[in-house]
């Protein structure tokens, strides 16, 4: 199993972080989790594909994570040659809603695909591609989901579970993947500690989650409820007993050196496992 760290940073944009989106490779299957700034740029600069993704999961629906979806789908899209596995996005309440509000047939992106299928133009674009006509418009299966098993598949199996972050105004989920060599990995995506995701994280072997700033700052300029700093995620892991955190979504301020390094002895305090801190377009072999 093998992760691709796409975006490791937040709403902040700074010249090393921005925005979440991470792949992972089981067995040659590629899954995208949240697909924030530039993700698609990103994948490809990774050594990736769009046509590579079959299956997508949103954790929630501020912009950090999923403003690159109208991108994705697209490019995905146009780079296809109308062979590809239709795609599969899953994520909380909006997934549906966004997919039809940017592809459907009078979404925000309809005049492009339009353009596409029927200008000459494109259409031998298509065919020079190795498409055959007529071009079909995209299509995606999107769905709304919550907590549970997600989906399953012989060589990896999905489950979601509740994520404190901004309540009642976003929904929010954490994933869990287990492949079928017994390997493990949670993307906790934004929540403060809570009982649900220290659950579904029990055991796991590595756990991404999010670090936005230094426990203490938070604490002291009211930034700690709904998010994890240093300590918070340091706790969480700790209690699951995962065997190896990844420290993602991390804000500009700890992601300084001198403050990266104080964040870190603060969370080896608590946590007894491996510790990791992700840098973008860094690749993990898990």
């Amino acid at each position: 199993m093998k992760l691709y760290v796409l975006g490791a940073g937040t709403p902040t944009p700074t010249p090393t972080r921005f925005g979440s989106a991470f792949v992972l490779d089981v067995e040659g299957e590629k899954i995208m989790f949240d697909c924030g700034p530039a993700a698609t740029h990103k994948l490809v600069k990774a050594g990736l594909w769009p046509t590579e993704i079959d299956h997508l999961f949103f954790t929630h629906h501020h912009f950090d994570h999923d403003i690159d979806y109208p991108c994705f789908l697209l490019c995905r899209w146009d780079q296809s040659i109308g062979k590809e596995n239709m795609l599969q996005v899953y994520g909380p309440a909006l997934t549906e809603r966004i997919t039809e509000a940017v592809i459907g047939e009078d979404g925000a992106f309809s005049h492009d695909w339009k353009a596409r299928v029927y200008h000459p133009l494109s259409q031998q674009v298509y065919v020079n591609r190795g498409g055959k006509l007529p071009r079909r418009p995209p299509k995606v299966a999107a769905r709304d989901i919550g907590p549970g098993t997600v989906r399953t598949n012989d060589k990896w199996e999905v489950t979601a579970a509740p994520a404190e972050h901004v309540q009642p105004y976003l929904d929010s989920l954490a994933y869990r993947l287990d492949a079928a060599d017994g390997k493990s990995i949670v993307f906790t995506g934004d929540t403060q500690p809570c009982d649900s995701v220290i659950r579904l994280a029990q055991g796991a072997d590595t756990m991404l989650c999010m670090c936005w700033d230094d426990q203490a700052v938070m604490e002291k300029n009211g930034e700690a409820t709904g998010q994890c700093g240093t300590t918070g995620a340091a706790k969480m892991a700790q209690e699951a007993g995962v065997k190896k955190l990844v420290l993602v979504h991390m804000g500009p301020n700890i992601s300084a050196p001198e403050n990266l390094r104080k964040g870190l002895d603060d969370v080896r305090k608590i946590y007894t496992g491996n510790l990791t801190y992700a840098e973008e377009l860094m690749t993990l072999e898990l």
